[in-house]
């Protein structure tokens, strides 16, 4: 992640980084399933945050070597807790990565692009440290794709909220229905996107609460402050929202789906 142009806009408070863990454990067959990587291949993971991604590329590719870089002091102590010695750690920013040029056999990001007010110039900047034939892989979610029952006015003004709260800071929470484009635009052959849906019914009660509550409730909770700060939203309609989402886990109707993107890309011959 980019120290000067990323504003990661959930905070870095240890209550954010624990939901970032308990989310990827929810999402870990859904995003990481179709990942492989052979053995022997030196793998970069740019923007690591705490590790959360980090254990499930080490056990679904438990031959690689992965090198994984973040920006951020705190996070990154956090990943190394959780990994220990099985990646290689760096603090360091993704614009200004200190490897050369074709260094890796592939790169894998994940929830990285939608914090960046120029994610085109990021890809051009980590296809430049793949080997010829190398692949970029990278993971998005789109904001844009969430649908829920019971839809309530204060729920829908809320989700709405951190959509343009991104768009008012540095990102786009949209960007996974973008990535096609990027991909194929910073020079990639042979683009494959993979949309990849949640879909959290009382019949998948675990998924109903890792997902629906507590990682997008989660998400909300992390931006509230700049919301109202922001005059936004009252704060009763805000708290509301919130209730209201909260309380499809605990409905005996509430559904909730969502979608993110897979892209993968190939460079070079």
């Amino acid at each position: 992640m980019a120290a000067k142009t990323l504003q990661y806009v959930h905070g870095h408070a240890p209550e954010e980084l624990d939901r970032l863990m308990g989310s990827a454990d929810t999402l870990r067959e859904l995003l990481h399933g179709d990942i492989e990587y052979h053995t022997g291949a030196l793998v970069l993971e740019a923007g690591c945050g705490v590790g959360a991604q980090t254990r499930f590329l080490l056990e679904h590719c438990p031959g690689i070597t992965l090198v994984s870089v973040d920006v951020v002091r705190e996070a990154l102590s956090r990943a190394r807790a959780a990994i220990g010695r099985g990646a290689h750690f760096l603090q360091s920013d993704l614009y200004q990565l200190p490897f050369a040029p074709g260094a890796f056999d592939h790169i894998f990001v994940c929830f990285v692009l939608e914090h960046l007010p120029d994610p085109l110039g990021a890809l051009n900047t980590l296809k430049l440290l793949l080997k010829p034939g190398g692949t970029l892989t990278v993971i998005e979610g789109d904001h844009g794709s969430a649908f829920f029952y019971p839809e309530t006015p204060e729920a829908l003004a809320a989700w709405r909220c951190l959509q343009r709260l991104q768009l008012q800071t540095s990102g786009d929470g949209h960007i996974g229905r973008r990535l096609f484009a990027l991909m194929r635009d910073s020079g990639a052959t042979a683009v494959r996107v993979t949309p990849l849906p949640v879909y959290c019914d009382p019949s998948r009660p675990a998924m109903m609460e890792g997902f629906a509550d507590k990682t997008i409730v989660g998400m909300l909770n992390g931006i509230e402050e700049q919301v109202i700060a922001r005059k936004m939203i009252p704060r009763e309609t805000w708290r509301k929202g919130l209730q209201d989402l909260i309380n499809l886990s605990k409905s005996q109707d509430g559904t909730f789906m969502y979608t993110f993107f897979r892209a993968v890309g190939l460079y070079g011959p």
